[in-house]
């Protein structure tokens, strides 16, 4: 069961046991969101929001922040002012494994195609 927030700087995320596939695929799926998901597996660390140099709106940029936490892909924590962003990758590789690493190479395969092109 996913908790509420106990206050408005804490965050609600799903519990690993809730986190489910079709979610997980679905955050994925959006070239923006895995994007963001490649940068947090490059930099092994949480990284503040600002860190992201996104082509869209920060209205947008907020959206896809949110699909990414509620689906169980990232985590979010406040720190001072700065929403930290950190990759759930234990979670989602005790869950479903080798999904996480599969999709980033994939991605990245994908990325090194269209810069040939």
């Amino acid at each position: 069961m996913t908790t509420a927030p106990a206050s408005p700087r804490v965050l609600p995320h799903p519990a690993r046991d809730e986190i489910r596939l079709e979610s997980v695929l679905h955050a994925l799926s959006d070239p923006v969101r895995m994007r963001i998901v490649s940068e947090l597996a490059d930099a092994e660390a949480a990284l503040s929001c600002s860190r992201f140099d996104l082509p869209v709106t920060k209205s947008t940029t907020t959206h896809h922040f949110r699909v990414l936490r509620e689906s169980g892909v990232i985590q979010q924590v406040y720190e001072g002012t700065a929403k930290m962003n950190g990759l759930r990758r234990e979670d989602l590789d005790a869950l479903f494994p080798g999904l996480l690493d599969a999709l980033l190479t994939a991605a990245r395969r994908q990325t090194a195609r269209g810069a040939q092109a």
